[in-house]
């Protein structure tokens, strides 16, 4: 291992262990069925913990679902959702009364702040064919100052999400797909205006990458005070810095260097997560991430006697109607259709 370019390498479990300003990432991998007329799996759920269902003995999962897949009503506090769905549906609600359906591409951006309710559910919209889900949520952690900041929502479109084609000396293609910061000069649309993404100087970057087999691809040098790790999360192998690394491995880096990835002999997949870390203590407890545990157990009193705005919906397991669009309508009563 180069030790000046490589700082470690760790398994993936579940959930993904993540370096400041990034608090964790899930990776969902669902393979679901048909859709019954409740948009929940024509399929057999004896056996599972409903309400609870975790096992990956089991190629999709209900969640905290009943009879659709995903997460009812729960609550957050003092940090940043960035849900991105390579494919498949997410319908969302919350305690703003925003709501809407994303997918296939698209990034929902949500900065709980102060305090947010929110629920996402996994419709499966197709009852004549499979429903297969794919999704990273990432969470972003908030600075002190930005802690209690108005709850902000918005859609980062698939259509509007740059995607940058690169080929290597032999004309082999890796392609990025730029949802945070910036790539070979090439901006993402705008994060959450209280985002520590907002601010250049804190050089976020969230990117996918797709690698032809036996692509090459540089990540760019950026300033050395930069957390950077690499998600190796489909595909053969990947070598970095004469390193041999099998799938499902994470790999900081060093990020003041040039980085070369070589790809092996099929297409691999990356998720990179990069950022100035915001080096303050952080103390979580469940859905809240605050700086002390005096925060948290504010949070959880705020919570009990507000309810963060309360629940303006019928259900805590909102779903839209299966023929619906992607679409979202925020607080403030805008709307977009796709």
């Amino acid at each position: 291992m180069n030790n000046k370019l490589i700082k470690n390498i760790k398994p993936l479990g579940f959930t993904w262990v993540t370096n400041d300003p990034f608090l964790f990432c899930v990776h969902h991998r669902d393979l679901y069925p048909e859709g019954n007329d409740q948009m929940g799996p024509a399929a057999s759920l004896s056996g599972r913990n409903i309400g609870q269902d975790f096992s990956e003995e089991n190629d999709w999962r209900m969640y905290h679902g009943h009879k659709v897949p995903g997460f009812p009503a729960h609550p957050h506090r003092g940090f940043e959702t960035v849900t991105v769905v390579l494919e498949g549906f997410v319908d969302h609600s919350d305690s703003n009364g925003s709501t809407g359906r994303y997918g296939n591409g698209d990034v929902q951006w949500m900065t709980a702040g102060s305090g947010l309710q929110h629920a996402e559910m996994f419709p499966l919209v197709h009852d004549d064919k499979p429903n297969p889900l794919e999704l990273f949520q990432i969470w972003l952690n908030l600075p002190k100052a930005n802690k209690h900041v108005t709850p902000y929502y918005n859609m980062l479109w698939s259509e509007d999400i740059p995607k940058h084609q690169i080929k290597d000396e032999q004309g082999k293609v890796s392609e990025i797909t730029i949802i945070a910061g910036q790539f070979d000069h090439i901006s993402a649309p705008k994060p959450a205006p209280d985002s520590w993404a907002a601010n250049e100087e804190n050089q976020v970057g969230i990117w996918l990458v797709k690698m032809e087999a036996g692509a090459k691809l540089s990540l760019p040098a950026a300033s050395a005070d930069i957390n950077r790790s690499v998600y190796f999360y489909k595909g053969s192998k990947i070598t970095i810095a004469n390193t041999k690394i099998k799938p499902y491995n994470s790999i900081d880096v060093y990020a003041n260097e040039q980085t070369s990835i070589i790809n092996s002999n099929e297409n691999s997949y990356l998720l990179i997560l990069q950022g100035k870390p915001i080096n303050e203590p952080v103390v979580q407890h469940g859905p809240f991430v605050m700086n002390d545990e005096a925060g948290i157990r504010q949070a959880f009193m705020d919570y009990q006697k507000t309810q963060f705005g309360g629940w303006p919906w019928q259900n805590y397991d909102v779903v839209q109607p299966r023929d619906k669009r992607r679409y979202a309508i925020y607080a403030d009563g805008r709307e977009e259709i796709r």
